[in-house]
């Protein structure tokens, strides 16, 4: 193995404290945990919003505090869901008295932490609301979940929920765009190789030369098949295809997308699976109204991509496309 790293147990420690280092006028950690809130935060007179998980996903979640976006995020060890405790502080950091939204990926610890977190800082007079993403349509369960997991999808999650919180919304408001955003939302990821936690310092599962695996999960969970090497038309074909019987969208919906790279993927490599996508989708007679490629969502230092397709009207267009200043990602 190498990486970047000192010692194995401390990478997210130095990671955190890294990115308050590159971003002092955006983020700041909480003492004595693994929490970042945007520096403001908390923001008078607006609903929080937070959101969390295993190290590993960057920029995911961290990279998206700021304006427009999230106001707090809790990181855990790499793969591995935030303590409750570390996410009551999350959520408590970012309530001005108007509620806090908790954006949590479908995976069963981090579930289970943030309602354990909402139930502890409800009783202390929080007002708490959550949304689950579950927008990976390659399989129903999987290692770590009951029902689909939460992935790439949630970063769209997070711009709408952000901008209509930003707007002033309440806190039922706030929630109610988050979850249109879900019930919009498919992404579908494959890897071309496997990753290699700093803990391990192996690949997380052996994935040999001359085969790809398709409907992979960000922490390296097995997908729907392991097959030959394919091309990167083919390979985009077969995620986007998936992605669009699940969603069963009508002739003429404009749609958002993200081609998301999995942490090890050269964005020339990206570009030519967008290239495909958009053709994709003008076949079936859909039209894009906004195409993101980049890294979102990763799983470390993974080969590979996942496609997301999101379903837009007046309103969505409006919060995904509100301004937003984040490390990860600005929108004007």
């Amino acid at each position: 193995m190498k990486k970047l790293i000192n010692d194995p147990d401390n990478v997210v420690d130095e990671m955190l404290d890294g990115m308050v280092a590159a971003y002092p006028d955006q983020v700041r950690r909480l003492p004595d945990t693994k929490v970042l809130v945007r520096d403001d935060a908390p923001v008078d007179g607006k609903v929080g919003i937070v959101s969390g998980g295993g190290s590993g996903h960057e920029p995911t979640h961290a990279g998206y505090l700021g304006e427009g976006m999230l106001d707090g995020a809790a990181a855990g060890e790499v793969f591995t869901s935030p303590t409750a405790d570390e996410l009551e502080e999350l959520v408590g950091a970012a309530d001005s008295g108007e509620g806090v939204l908790m954006v949590i990926k479908n995976y069963e610890g981090d579930v289970m932490n943030f309602e354990t977190a909402g139930e502890m800082v409800e009783m202390e007079g929080t007002d708490v609301a959550q949304v689950v993403v579950d927008d990976d349509v390659a399989v129903e369960d999987s290692l770590y979940t009951s029902g689909r997991r939460g992935v790439c999808g949630t970063i769209l999650v997070h711009k709408a929920a952000g901008a209509k919180a930003a707007e002033g919304a309440d806190l039922e408001e706030v929630q109610r765009v988050a979850q249109k955003v879900i019930d919009n939302v498919g992404t579908m990821g494959m890897a071309l190789t496997s990753c290699i936690t700093p803990e391990k310092g192996e690949a997380t599962f052996d994935l040999p030369e001359d085969e790809i695996e398709l409907g992979i999960g960000i922490h390296g969970e097995p997908g729907v098949e392991r097959t030959d090497v394919m091309s990167a038309d083919d390979i985009t074909e077969e995620l986007t295809q998936n992605v669009l019987e699940d969603l069963d969208l009508d002739e003429g919906q404009e749609v958002m997308t993200i081609v998301n790279g999995m942490g090890g993927t050269p964005q020339m490599e990206l570009f030519v699976v967008n290239r495909k996508l958009q053709e994709i989708l003008g076949d079936h007679g859909l039209e894009t109204w906004d195409a993101w490629v980049g890294d979102y969502m990763t799983s470390l230092d993974m080969e590979g991509c996942s496609i997301t397709v999101c379903a837009v009207d007046e309103e969505l267009k409006e919060l995904l496309g509100a301004p937003a200043e984040t490390p990860a990602l600005t929108v004007k």
